[in-house]
């Protein structure tokens, strides 16, 4: 089956029309982008957009052959000119599924939101998976109408996807869809739901469409894609469905560096929110009668997945030697903070006697956990090193231990960022 996208980019495209921001600035050449529409076999049209015709004349395509024309969302503004010859766009009610006489399957996906996902199947057996912008798929269930039968007990992990691989279905097949098309920027949360469903698994070509100027375009929209395990091709592009194309791995370990409100719990929050079952793990704890840390804490749960859990711990080595669903520690300098205090390394004298020794062997513990992990690690961590010398003895031996704490954490990571003004930068990977 082969897919061409006549458009990638938002219902207004990219840039927008009359936006000066900086990424509709940027949107230039093969980072410009049309609005979402996708040919399939030269005779299903998803989404009909403005110039559709013209588009699929640019990469040698003709409209002549198309049978069925579906709209996936509401289409705002005036009406779109149906091209001569074309059918009558229309939308298949959810739950139902057309037949076309070129052997193709449509069946209706129900979304959480206006608007119609589509799971076409080809003649030859290949799945794909097409969702409209700023929608998820709704009632997952791993039988239903959101993917693919599931059945099985929980299955093993990915080597090249964060999570699960995918169930088995009813003909031996695994579960998952060939190729996923959907809005991976604005709904992480439908992979993560489609991952945890089975309908995405390792060989999944995930395909980011609807892309809009709230990311900026070039490596910045390539880097956040990569981290879903995601990618984005130019207008224009055809694709073979069922062909697996090399998307990097997502990293098993990674560490985020950052200053005071640089964005780096933000940055680090993002390399997951595609991936279902996260533990998020605050070692910072409940600080009771501190009403400004509470706000802070708030502010972090409303930002999160509702499908991640939480645990308030240091004892990190216990759960980093554990199986199980990713982890995203928040952070590390708080961690060294409840080790410094257990080990007394606050007092000169305990430190010049047993101190120092002691929090180097629990430094030592956490990085020999980390390298020996199984688990997809994403852990947070200040960067105060470049800033003021503290002025107290205490001060500098806290500042110092942070320093080599990072750095040994760092060695053991696959990918290391340094968040500056919400910019990330990668330093590793």
């Amino acid at each position: 089956m082969e897919l061409t996208l006549l458009g990638t980019g938002a219902p207004d495209g990219l840039p927008r029309p009359g936006c000066p921001c900086a990424a509709c600035a940027a949107a230039l050449g093969r980072e410009a982008r049309a609005a979402t529409a996708a040919l399939v076999d030269g005779t299903l049209l998803l989404d009909l957009t403005p110039g559709a015709a013209f588009a699929a004349a640019r990469v040698g395509r003709s409209l002549a052959g198309v049978r069925q024309v579906l709209l996936s969302h509401p289409h705002d503004g005036p009406a779109v000119e149906v091209p001569a010859g074309l059918p009558q766009p229309g939308r298949v009610p959810d739950g139902r599924e057309l037949a076309l006489l070129t052997g193709h399957r449509v069946r209706a996906v129900p979304l959480d939101a206006p608007g119609t996902g589509y799971a076409v199947t080809g003649p030859d057996g290949q799945r794909l998976l097409y969702l409209p912008p700023g929608a998820a798929p709704s009632g997952l269930d791993g039988t239903g109408s959101g993917g693919p039968p599931a059945h099985g007990g929980p299955p093993a992990r990915a080597k090249s996807r964060v999570g699960e691989e995918p169930r088995v279905g009813e003909d031996g097949s695994d579960g998952s869809y060939d190729m996923v098309v959907a809005d991976v920027l604005g709904r992480p949360d439908a992979l993560a739901r489609l991952r945890a469903a089975g309908a995405v698994g390792p060989t999944t070509d995930v395909i980011a469409v609807h892309v809009g100027h709230d990311v900026p375009p070039g490596p910045e929209l390539h880097r956040r894609l990569a981290a879903a395990g995601a990618r984005a091709v130019p207008d224009g592009t055809t694709l073979i469905v069922g062909v697996y194309e090399d998307v990097p791995d997502v990293p098993r370990r990674t560490l985020v560096l950052g200053g005071a409100r640089s964005g780096k719990s933000v940055e680090a929050e993002r390399r997951l929110e595609a991936f279902p079952d996260v533990l998020y793990v605050a070692t910072g704890g409940a600080r009771d009668g501190d009403g400004e840390w509470a706000a802070r804490v708030s502010v972090h749960r409303e930002r999160r997945p509702a499908s991640w859990h939480t645990a308030e711990t240091c004892d990190l080595v216990p759960l980093l030697k554990e199986d199980g669903p990713p982890l995203l520690i928040d952070c590390l300098s708080l961690w060294l903070t409840d080790a410094m205090d257990s080990v007394d390394a606050w007092d000169d004298d305990e430190w010049a006697g047993s101190g120092e020794t002691a929090l180097r062997a629990r430094v030592e513990e956490l990085t020999a956990a980390v390298r020996e992990t199984r688990r997809t690690v994403v852990a947070v961590s200040n960067e105060v090193g470049s800033g003021i010398v503290p002025a107290t003895p205490s001060g500098r031996r806290y500042r110092d231990e942070l320093g080599r704490l990072n750095a040994g954490f760092a060695a053991e990571c696959e990918h290391v960022l340094l968040v500056v003004a919400g910019q990330a930068v990668s330093l590793r990977g």
